[in-house]
């Protein structure tokens, strides 16, 4: 379950691909909530639970690896599949002039969306996440390719349903400056643990990480239209600020703010802030309403 109480309802939608569960609160302009590998729609729950007091907001658990149930043997996992899956979410829910908030490789997932399927997407909202050269970052790249390997995901899964081992730099312990709760860390692994359909889908989203993606991306958002806020964690040693500098010279319609007390998951280490920064983003931005989709 992504995000529980708090007014949040939870609902499933059909997908060409299979189904997705996410939670939904709030009423007014949409705002999408993308997580990245690894985790799910919780990774969001301070920051969308006080943006859902002015808007509404829509909290998917994507099929990236710790989602409730698993997509469809043949579903495409790449990240171009991906792609084509949050713009399915978007239509299907008809949801139109939308902003997409996204962290880590849900952030990659959503420049390939803004730079092949726009239509419905308003404004973009990038916390740390891959991009350009960098997909995967750092170590993570020994884990892309271990995914590969028959097997590795079930010994992974199995390794996980240690605390220690979830904590571990190699896993989740240097993604968060704040001590990420227990019981979000095992919300986390707790659905590739219980379900081989879960594994696969982690292991296809997982082990389909590319640079190639990012880098197609990124020859396209000198055109991008579509106003874009960077609010990137300073101390990120996977996702540097660097990489967001060269992202606000690359899009025309940008603006770079920094948080100086976060790591990779912004929406964890300083979610009030981050809150606020996309709250003052979208008024200040009350023209970039789109159309949907033929």
């Amino acid at each position: 379950m992504s995000i529980a109480g708090d007014g949040f309802e939870q609902d499933v939608v059909e997908l060409e691909q299979g189904r997705i569960h996410y939670a939904e609160a709030g009423s007014g302009e949409p705002i999408v909530f993308v997580h990245g590998y690894g985790v799910n729609g919780s990774l969001w729950a301070a920051t969308a639970t006080r943006l859902a007091k002015s808007h509404r907001c829509i909290v998917p658990d994507l099929p990236f690896g710790s989602h409730r149930e698993p997509m469809r043997p043949d579903a495409d996992l790449s990240p171009s599949g991906a792609a084509e899956i949050l713009a399915e979410l978007l239509a299907r829910l008809e949801l139109d002039g939308v902003t997409i908030v996204a962290n880590d490789s849900g952030g990659a997932v959503s420049q390939i969306l803004v730079t092949e399927r726009p239509q419905r997407v308003a404004r973009l909202v990038l916390t740390n996440s891959d991009c350009l050269e960098v997909f995967p970052p750092g170590s993570f790249k020994l884990l892309v390719a271990a995914l590969k390997v028959p097997g590795f995901m079930t010994v992974l899964a199995n390794a996980l349903r240690l605390e220690i081992n979830q904590r571990s730099p190699l896993a989740y312990g240097a993604l968060s400056r704040r001590r990420i709760p227990t019981e979000m860390l095992a919300g986390w692994v707790r659905p590739p643990i219980a379900n081989r359909g879960v594994r696969r889908d982690n292991r296809k989203f997982g082990s389909g990480m590319d640079a190639r993606y990012t880098l197609a991306a990124a020859e396209r958002l000198p055109a991008l239209e579509i106003p874009t806020l960077l609010a990137w964690g300073e101390g990120d040693r996977f996702f540097k600020i660097e990489l967001a500098e060269r992202l606000a010279a690359l899009i025309p319609d940008s603006r770079l703010v920094r948080f100086t007390e976060s790591l990779t998951f912004v929406p964890l280490d300083e979610p009030e802030r981050l809150a606020d920064e996309v709250e003052a983003f979208i008024v200040a931005t009350p023209g970039a309403v789109t159309t949907s989709a033929a």
